[in-house]
């Protein structure tokens, strides 16, 4: 067993770099390959149970994606990923669900709804790694990633509910609402206080191995609370993500930053890759368990195909109208925030006393968040093109192939219903995901602007630099002790803040002993002093979102690092 998980690592490898240079998506290499081995002689057949996949690979999966993604950034685009991910869906499984129903004699509604919740959930993996690999702009990266994660809650969620009605554990449409709703709003609730309590606890772990293992149980500490309390605990995990994502960055050490990313990543690719692989390992067996009189294998596969369609054709009629709508909103944002801006100006001019005071800072809080928005929003918005893009991004995966196989062996066609959404998931890989490169190539659509990026970038710096040498202003009180800063070294860490910002332009432009310190303590000691409060600043010019995420995100890594080197190593035990 060993031998084989090592071969499979090693084959995931191997694959992944293979499609790097062919320049295909290694999903769908992955899928291609895990199909061609199952028909390979000699291999044995592969079934891995749902409740392995459900459980045990997709809280670290779904948490992994989430700690990358800029809540600022989510919540730009709360309204489009809202309409995908929870009303696209709804929309998707009934209306699969209606067909289901129509063509398939003995399946009643409620069990035709359940697989359509099973198949309704694009799985954003491949359509992010494509988007990302091609330079897709930044804001259809967010909302397909956004859409990935939160779809996956909604779809479950709804499939439990339809498989409870269709067994007669609960009674009509109204009951499945309620349960719908109570399932998010309490995955909300503990995903936000596992979160919270989380980063809080790991922010006082100085030993990194301890922080680190702490960190790999937290999607699982969100999960199994939430599905003891018949909430969501996808949705939880995702909730847990995004608040550790956030808040890590003001709490969280360096290290610690540094490890999550580096850690996550190589979980994600290994799980993500793993999933694929056993899409195409998996479609053999599946194959051989077909009742042939009940419905033949051929007419099941055409019915997955039909299926496929009525999705794409869902996906591409909500996008569109939805894309118009984000345009409409965003004028009208413009005109509300015009407004604001009219207020304040009327507002200040009278002196007020300090509640007063607090509530104008607020609203200057709240215009500044406003026009970022705004300005974001010209900079990157969706138009037709995007459109495209985004209605042509509805590849199914592991979700899909992971909520058919826990359907009830009681449900009518289980083993067809099985591998209708198998056809679903293999077909929408191959078709959609085989064809989005050639059509972002054909749009032409222009992604991330690397010279702007790297003017935008060294402005940042340049911002949080002021922050930071304000601190050697008074060395004294960073050195404590009454202690006298050496000029010299005053000097040299105020040149080195300089020489960072100098090399962001020029980037742009060409495309701890007691006692008296030494003064390389000193040195040590003023730099760090002066990278916090960049950091500082750092996470002011973000909650303002005057700067794209990214250019953020990059500037927290060149930070993490720096901070990292500076602080004393901890002895590992």
């Amino acid at each position: 067993m060993a031998i084989v998980g090592v071969l499979v690592i090693v084959l995931m490898v191997a694959v992944t770099g293979l499609s790097r240079r062919l320049g295909v998506a290694a999903p769908l290499l992955l899928v291609v390959v895990g199909l061609t081995l199952s028909y390979a002689p000699g291999v044995p057949d592969i079934e891995v149970p749902h409740e392995w996949i459900l459980t045990g690979v997709l809280p670290p999966l779904l948490y992994a994606a989430a700690i990358k993604v800029p809540v600022i950034d989510f919540r730009r685009n709360l309204g489009a990923i809202t309409s995908l991910s929870v009303v696209l869906v709804l929309v998707s499984a009934v209306v699969t669900g209606l067909v289901l129903y129509a063509l398939l004699p003995d399946l009643n509604l409620a069990a035709a709804i359940a697989l359509g919740a099973v198949v309704s959930p694009p799985d954003a993996v491949a359509a992010t790694s494509i988007g990302k690999r091609l330079g897709l702009p930044p804001r259809l990266v967010t909302v397909l990633e956004g859409e990935g994660l939160v779809n996956d809650a909604t779809a479950l969620v709804l499939l439990r509910s339809a498989l409870a009605v269709a067994a007669g554990t609960m009674s009509g449409v109204w009951s499945g609402v309620a349960d719908f709703g109570y399932a998010v709003v309490v995955a909300v609730a503990v995903g936000l206080l596992v979160g919270v309590v989380t980063v809080a606890v790991r922010a006082r772990i100085d030993d990194p191995v301890l922080d680190t293992a702490l960190s790999f149980v937290v999607p699982f500490v969100a999960f199994i609370p939430a599905e003891e309390l018949g909430a969501s605990g996808v949705l939880a995990v995702v909730v847990a993500g995004l608040c550790t994502g956030h808040r890590g960055a003001a709490v969280l050490g360096a290290q610690a930053r540094i490890g999550d990313d580096v850690n996550w990543r190589t979980v994600q690719f290994l799980l993500e890759s793993a999933v694929f692989l056993l899409m195409g390992l998996e479609l053999h067996d599946l194959v051989d368990d077909i009742d042939q009189d009940l419905l033949s294998i051929p007419s099941t596969v055409l019915l997955g195909l039909l299926i496929t369609a009525v999705l794409i054709v869902i996906r591409v009629a909500w996008v569109f109208p939805l894309v118009f709508l984000l345009r409409r909103r965003a004028g009208r944002a413009e005109r509300r925030t015009m407004r604001l801006w009219l207020g304040l100006d009327q507002r200040d001019e009278s002196p007020g006393d300090a509640r007063q005071e607090r509530r104008r800072r607020l609203r200057r809080r709240v215009y500044a968040q406003r026009r970022a928005d705004l300005e974001q929003e010209r900079r990157e918005g969706l138009g037709w093109r995007g459109a495209v893009v985004l209605g042509w991004s509805g590849m199914r995966g592991v979700v899909t192939l992971a909520a058919a196989q826990s359907l009830p062996a009681a449900v009518p066609y289980r083993e067809q219903l099985v591998l209708i959404a198998f056809t679903v998931a293999v077909t929408t890989l191959l078709l959609q995901g085989g064809t989005l490169p050639a059509l972002i190539r054909v749009l032409g659509i222009r992604g991330v602007d690397t010279t702007a990026d790297l003017r935008e970038s060294a402005a940042l710096f340049d911002e949080i630099a002021d922050a930071g040498l304000r601190v050697l202003d008074a060395p004294g009180a960073v050195l404590g002790d009454g202690a006298a800063a050496d000029p010299d070294v005053v000097e040299r860490v105020r040149q080195d803040t300089f020489l960072r910002s100098e090399s962001a332009w020029e980037r742009a432009h060409v495309r701890e002993e007691k006692g008296a310190p030494t003064p390389h303590h000193q040195y040590r000691q003023l730099r760090l002093a002066v990278v916090c409060a960049e950091r500082e600043a750092l996470l002011a010019a973000r909650r303002e979102g005057k700067y794209p995420s990214r250019i953020l995100a990059d500037a927290q890594r060149v930070l993490d690092v720096e901070e990292a080197r500076l602080r004393p190593r901890t002895p590992e035990h």
